[in-house]
C-alpha cells in the first residue's frame, strides 16, 4: 500500500488520464508523444501503442522515459523505465487498463498493437494550486 502523498499522486495521474510521454530515438533524438494513460496501484503507467510507432521503437531501445501531466496550476513530472509485457503478465495489466479505457479492447484487433508498463524512478509533484505552493520529489 501507498504512503498517503503517494496515494494522493496516484489520484491524481488517474485523474489526468493523458500525458506528454518523452522518449529518446535509437540515434538520439528527443520525442513526445500525448498518450492516454492508466495508472496502477504501484504507481506504473500502461499504455498502449502499435508496433510500428516510433515510441515504441524508441522505447525497445531506450526503456528510460519522462511523462508530464497537468491539471490547471498542478503538474507531476514522472520518470521511469518502460517494459513490454507478455503473457500473464500482459494479461493482467490488459485488464487494469481496460478496466479504466474499455474501448481499448476496440484496439486489440490493430496489427502489432502492444502495451508498455513504466516502472517510476522518479516523480516531482508541483502543485502551484495550494498556498504557499507545494513541490516534492520522490525517487523510487
Amino acid at each position: 500500500m501507498l504512503p498517503q502523498k503517494l496515494s494522493e499522486i496516484r489520484a491524481f495521474i488517474d485523474a489526468c488520464g493523458t500525458a506528454v510521454l518523452g522518449t529518446v530515438s535509437p540515434s538520439g533524438v528527443a520525442q513526445t508523444a500525448v498518450m492516454g494513460i492508466v495508472v496502477t496501484p504501484e504507481l506504473e503507467i500502461v499504455f498502449d501503442t502499435v508496433n510500428t510507432t516510433r515510441k515504441y521503437a524508441n522505447l525497445k531501445a531506450h526503456p528510460q522515459c519522462s511523462f508530464a501531466m497537468w491539471k490547471k496550476e498542478h503538474g507531476l513530472q514522472y520518470e521511469g523505465v518502460a517494459m513490454e509485457p507478455v503473457g500473464e503478465e500482459l494479461a493482467r495489466y490488459q485488464e487494469i487498463y481496460f478496466a479504466k479505457l474499455p474501448d481499448g479492447r476496440d484496439r486489440l484487433s490493430w496489427p502489432g498493437m502492444t502495451y508498455f508498463v513504466v516502472r517510476p524512478t522518479w516523480l516531482r509533484d508541483s502543485n502551484y494550486e495550494s498556498r504557499p505552493p507545494n513541490i516534492e520529489e520522490h525517487t523510487f
